[in-house]
């Protein structure tokens, strides 16, 4: 006998099980289509977009694109994963940070935002040096050792054509020599040469500048207090000059007056020479500091000296390094933005944290962000920000923070007379800038007419120069 409750529960049975099945299969159609992610950001110099650049995707997968005419740059339908952002750099032109990291996992990557840096444009001590647009260096200033490459020990209160230089890609300062990379990788120096900071061999001071023997294929160079440093495209870091205090990083304080490469760090991507330390970065984000050590500008938690390369603990995921006078900077990618961190000397508040405190170990500058550049003088520190803006802070006694007065500051302070600018330099007491339409603005002491005005009388606030 047939069974008819039976066959109504086993149809009802077989359509909740059909309709199960269904939701089953809808939901795993789903997971089958992978959600898609935008990575975005501008690209401005000074403040201003840049169009027609170039920005490379790599990672888990690998795109291309070219900004807009507002500077913008877009990447659509990116898988899920790990990615680096990169804008080219050209002529003089590099970025800050010079790429970024990025995990798409949830949530659009938006705002990866980059600003030109023009590094290596400008240097300042007590004297200074400018790239001009058509690779000649200019100078002027102090030249009580033949710093300025004119022939003489004159001081000049106009900016001078350095003699025989063209091709130049990059300078930098000491407080008595000079140093300027060439297009064809080739490093030349000039100036004081008593501890054989111009790497030639001897200990002749030279008035105009002379290439370096035996250097080829250097990507970048910083002049210490009567010591040198240089980057070669192998990630090799070189030295010469004073080791009084290991800061040649060679394991002794023997001064060398030839270069030598420094035998325990590589794949360096950046370096600056502070008075009498030098600080690197590597490709994996991670920053070592050899050298003198009295205020703590290793950064390694003592005033211990290091003659061969230490990592400063903590730091990692850094895209830029600066060191001063007993002082060390880096700029930090936290992924949203770029932190500022500092350690060192900070006698004068040149630390930016709010305090005179010594500090041994690196600390974070409050909010302070969207900095691309950090330019550390003597006594008082440069920030430049993306959107083309000059911050100050510590000594202001000759008004070398650039904001109308001469009272010291311990934190940072918007220079509002000058915007638009793409580099900036701290002298020893005056700092210079230049702006996004080629002109050169300077601040502070003159005492060796190192603001170019044909004077030496002080200014507090920034004013233009004129150049050759």
């Amino acid at each position: 006998m047939t069974n008819y409750g039976e066959m109504k529960r086993s149809r009802f049975v077989t359509a909740v099980l059909a309709v199960l099945l269904g939701v089953v299969l809808m939901m795993l159609s789903g997971c089958g289509s992978e959600r898609k992610y935008i990575i975005s950001g501008k690209i401005t110099s000074g403040g201003s977009p840049l169009a027609g650049l170039t920005v490379t995707l790599s990672g888990d997968a690998a795109l291309v694109t070219v900004t807009d005419a507002d500077g913008n740059y877009k990447f659509s339908d990116v898988p899920r994963g790990i990615y680096q952002v990169t804008p080219s750099p050209t002529g003089f032109t590099f970025f800050s940070p010079p790429f970024r990291k990025v995990f798409l996992d949830g949530l659009d990557a938006i705002g990866f935002n980059f600003s030109t840096t023009n590094s290596g444009r400008l240097a300042a001590k007590s004297h200074n040096l400018a790239l001009k647009s058509d690779s000649t260096v200019l100078s002027w200033g102090n030249n009580g050792n033949g710093q300025l490459g004119i022939g003489s020990t004159a001081q000049s209160g106009i900016p001078l054509t350095v003699v025989g230089l063209a091709n130049m890609t990059a300078v930098s300062a000491s407080e008595t020599h000079s140093l300027a990379l060439k297009n064809d990788g080739t490093v030349w120096a000039w100036g004081n040469n008593t501890n054989g900071q111009l790497g030639t061999g001897n200990t002749n001071q030279s008035l105009i500048p002379v290439q370096v023997p035996n250097l080829t294929s250097f990507i970048a160079v910083a002049a210490g207090n009567d010591f040198s440093v240089a980057l070669r495209n192998d990630g090799t870091v070189w030295v010469w000059g004073n080791n009084a205090n290991g800061q040649l990083g060679l394991g002794t304080t023997t001064a060398n007056v030839v270069p030598v490469q420094v035998p325990d760090i590589i794949n360096v991507t950046a370096i600056s020479a502070g008075v009498d330390h030098t600080v690197a970065l590597r490709s994996d984000g991670t920053v070592w500091t050899w050298g003198n050590n009295t205020n703590g500008q290793l950064g390694i938690g003592n005033t211990n000296r290091n003659f061969t390369p230490v990592q400063v603990g903590n730091m990692i995921n850094i895209v830029g390094v600066a060191a001063g006078n007993g002082t060390s900077f880096v700029l930090k990618n936290d992924l949203t933005d770029i932190s500022v961190w500092a350690w060192g000397n900070n006698s004068h508040g040149q630390l930016g944290i709010g305090t005179t405190n010594q500090q041994n170990s690196p600390v974070q500058i409050g909010s302070f962000q969207k900095v691309i550049a950090i330019m550390p003088g003597d006594t008082h520190t440069l920030a430049l920000k993306s959107d083309g803006t000059v911050w100050a802070w510590g000594n202001n006694v000759t008004g070398q923070l650039g904001d109308g007065t001469t009272t010291q500051k311990l934190s940072p302070v918007q220079i509002t007379g000058v915007t638009g600018v793409i580099t900036a330099a701290a002298g020893t007491t005056h700092s210079v800038a230049l702006k996004n339409d080629g002109t050169v603005w300077t601040w502070g002491n003159n005492t060796n007419g190192q603001l170019g005005d044909g004077t030496t009388t002080l200014r507090l606030a920034p004013a233009q120069i004129s150049l050759p």
